[in-house]
């Protein structure tokens, strides 16, 4: 068994990939506001507890609109998650235009000290994340 998983809610499954050393998030479904903020505190509490710097952010079972916590992920969450030593993130966009642009809405406010990597698909994400 190569993952340990650290978080089953019926929102978001975190992983932990013990050969590659990232947090793997696999958010489902729906998102709000509030499970978003939920979903990123957890993800920065295991990135922290593993002392992990790759996060691969699989949003390719998300459905519909996320842009009103795009800001609070950028100008909040990010800068926090780049603090506790988090450098690499692999997002993989959903196939759900609302939620695509919903995830680019919060990457065009920029991100420092993270360098953000976008993907269509979870082979090429994890192939970037293990050549960082």
């Amino acid at each position: 068994m190569n993952e340990k998983l650290l978080a089953n809610e019926p929102y978001l499954l975190i992983r932990y990939d013990l050969v590659n050393d990232s947090i793997q998030a696999e958010w489902l479904g729906e998102q709000t506001e509030v499970t978003v903020r939920e979903g990123c505190e957890k993800i920065l509490k295991f990135l922290t507890a593993h002392r992990c710097f790759k996060l691969l952010n699989d949003n390719t079972k998300v459905t519909g609109m996320w842009s009103d916590a795009a800001e609070w992920v950028a100008l909040d969450w990010l800068p926090r998650m780049a603090k506790a030593g988090c450098r690499f993130l692999a997002h993989i966009y959903s196939p759900d235009i609302y939620a695509k642009l919903s995830a680019d809405k919060a990457i065009s406010f920029g991100v420092k000290g993270v360098m953000v990597a976008t993907f269509q698909g979870k082979g090429a994400a994890e192939e970037w994340l293990r050549a960082v």
